[in-house]
């Protein structure tokens, strides 16, 4: 990988000390998504303190807030932190708009940069890498721009052409047309040991599917909702385009192997 790129990546990992605990104010939740409570984008969670801390978060698990030991921001909570300095949604209140429209715009280009960086890595293809690197600077470029050109990003243009490329490669790894606008569903499906090599499993519906044992070398989960997924004594060291908000919210056991960039969910036996 380029060793820009893996920089990159790294620092689109959550750190919540540098944070001022965005993702437990900016968002809404629902308690039926696994959250403490009903809550309004805006309004800060209960159990967040003064400090930005979770006054529950060694209870997530005992309490079963799957939203909460699910959700994983792609480093934009810190990132937005940095860029608006020492200005903080609780002490500067007519700026706080700013700041969690902010925050969710660095999400999703976070996350589009995160399948780019992937991507890189997926294809020889001169024509396709020329067009990732160009979309990596753009995402560099806006990360420069003032706070108040940023709030004017077209975020679905540069998505269109992130998606295009992502397609490519995923049909090309799977050997066959994907349509990511037509999500599968395979909830609970049982796929128990099946060989899954390279399938595109894009934009699907996986919630408690069954994939224990299964062979999952360049299967793409690109989007997956792979809620309550069983990846026990699965082995997803060679899949692709999984991001740690998936392994999070799926069950895994001590056997199961994910790629060495994301980090096991807590909530996994050991």
């Amino acid at each position: 990988m380029n060793i820009k790129y893996e920089k990159i990546r790294d620092k689109l990992k959550i750190d919540c000390e540098a944070c001022s605990g965005l993702c437990c104010v900016a968002l809404y939740c629902s308690k039926t998504d696994g959250f403490p409570a009903d809550k309004e984008a805006g309004k800060p969670c209960r159990h967040l303190e003064s400090n930005y801390r979770c006054n529950i978060h060694s209870e997530l698990i005992s309490k079963n807030y799957k939203g909460c030991i699910t959700y994983d921001c792609f480093g934009a909570g810190q990132k937005t932190t940095q860029l608006f300095k020492d200005v903080t949604w609780d002490e500067n209140p007519n700026e706080k708009d700013n700041i969690f429209a902010i925050f969710l715009i660095l999400f999703q280009l976070h996350q589009m940069t995160w399948y780019l960086i992937e991507a890189s890595t997926l294809t020889s293809d001169e024509t396709l890498l020329v067009r990732i690197d160009k979309l990596m600077k753009e995402y560099e470029q806006m990360l420069q721009q003032p706070i108040i050109d940023m709030l004017k990003l077209d975020l679905d243009e540069y998505r269109n052409r992130v998606n295009t490329v992502l397609k490519q490669i995923c049909n090309a790894i799977s050997g066959q047309k994907s349509n990511q606008t037509n999500k599968g569903n395979y909830f609970g499906k049982n796929f128990h040991k099946a060989n899954l090599d390279k399938r595109d499993f894009s934009m699907s519906l996986m919630i408690a599917a069954n994939l224990e044992g299964c062979s999952l070398k360049q299967t793409s989960f690109l989007g997956a909702d792979m809620r309550d997924a069983n990846l026990c004594n699965a082995d997803l060291s060679e899949s692709v385009f999984l991001t740690q908000m998936q392994i999070n919210s799926a069950k895994g056991n001590s056997n199961t192997k994910i790629p060495y960039y994301l980090s096991r969910a807590i909530s996994w036996e050991i």
